[in-house]
């Protein structure tokens, strides 16, 4: 296998990790103000995410330096043409981030119901944008000879472009309900509980749609098969969330999101950005990668530092594994 090949695939891999770890996140922060209903009970969903989301974003980081090292012309073209998009991205991120760790800093009622709005809105933007971003890179943009996107964020609100974004939205919204019924106790657990069904087939009929729309558009019998695994392990997730089953309903959608986001790569392979201006003007594995010599020293940086990163946030999860009380949130004074 070239070592393009193998790069692309490993950046697929971390934004299948970026997804599946920050997607409940985004989930959480979007629900905080919605299962919550009191400020005690607001606190505790918080702290289901507060020792792991900030290391949760660090996939998205090493996913856009791999993109800029391995295939440089992929990250230009990539950045610079969905920059306001990105921009909207990393400015919400930022205020979710300061809004996760300000909220408690003060005791007014004010105060915090400010700084949930804007976490929910902060985790609702990235939510969706993201989907809007990776449904567009799938279907192609208008790209030059110059490998320039002459396109604007009008370009990218189009009907697959928004559905994308709905399908990641309802996706990490089902997939914060699970980690919720997961990680938390009483009646928080069981309003997190009965959600997800009603919630989780919603998301099904979109996700499904989503997905067989790409298919027909640029899909392969890799694919369509990926898909349509994708769609039984979140119909698997739903059952286990009935049996309240949590643990397995949550890697039953996280299985679901690994899969899309496959899905979603096997059907742009070998592109990286097609143009719909003129196919010879795509991004390929080919023409947008470094030099072999570059994917070479990066492959054995990879090989040596990947285990070690997985193993810390291993480490991580496991010894903030037990579920959060309600009551072992009290108010700082």
């Amino acid at each position: 296998m070239e070592l393009t090949t193998v790069w692309f695939a490993l950046i697929a891999v971390l934004w299948i990790g970026y997804f599946v770890l920050e997607g409940f996140d985004f989930g959480v922060g979007i629900l905080s103000p919605i299962l919550g209903q009191t400020e005690p009970e607001r606190r505790a969903i918080l702290r289901t995410i507060g020792p792991v989301w900030d290391g949760n974003e660090v996939w998205v980081i090493v996913a856009g330096g791999a993109t800029f090292a391995a295939f440089p012309e992929w990250y230009a073209t990539l950045f610079s043409g969905f920059y306001l998009a990105l921009f909207l991205i990393l400015v919400a991120l930022i205020v979710r981030g300061v809004g996760i760790e300000y909220r408690n800093k003060r005791g007014g009622a004010v105060w915090r119901q400010r700084w949930d709005i804007a976490i929910a809105i902060c985790s609702f933007l990235p939510a969706l944008l993201w989907g809007v971003a990776f449904a567009n890179i799938v279907a192609g943009v208008p790209i030059d000879a110059h490998k320039q996107f002459t396109g604007n964020l009008i370009t990218l609100l189009n009907p697959f472009g928004l559905l994308g974004g709905l399908t990641t939205l309802l996706l990490f919204i089902t997939h914060g309900l699970v980690f919720l019924a997961l990680k938390t106790e009483g009646e928080l657990r069981n309003r997190a509980n009965g959600l997800v069904t009603r919630v989780g087939l919603v998301t099904a009929v979109v996700a499904v749609a989503f997905l067989a729309w790409a298919n027909v558009q640029t899909g392969n019998a890799a694919s369509i098969t990926v898909a349509v695994a994708a769609a039984l392990a979140l119909i698997g997730a739903l059952v286990a969330n009935r049996v309240r089953r949590e643990g397995w309903a949550f890697i039953g959608s996280a299985v679901t999101i690994a899969l899309a986001v496959v899905c979603l790569f096997l059907a742009l392979f070998p592109d990286v950005m097609p143009s719909t201006t003129d196919p010879a003007f795509s991004l390929t594995t080919t023409n947008a990668a470094s030099t072999q010599y570059t994917l070479t020293i990066m492959t054995v940086v990879a090989v040596i530092f990947t285990p070690l990163v997985l193993l810390y946030q291993g480490w991580t999860y496991w010894i903030f594994r037990k579920r959060v009380t309600v009551q072992a949130a009290p108010a700082k004074p």
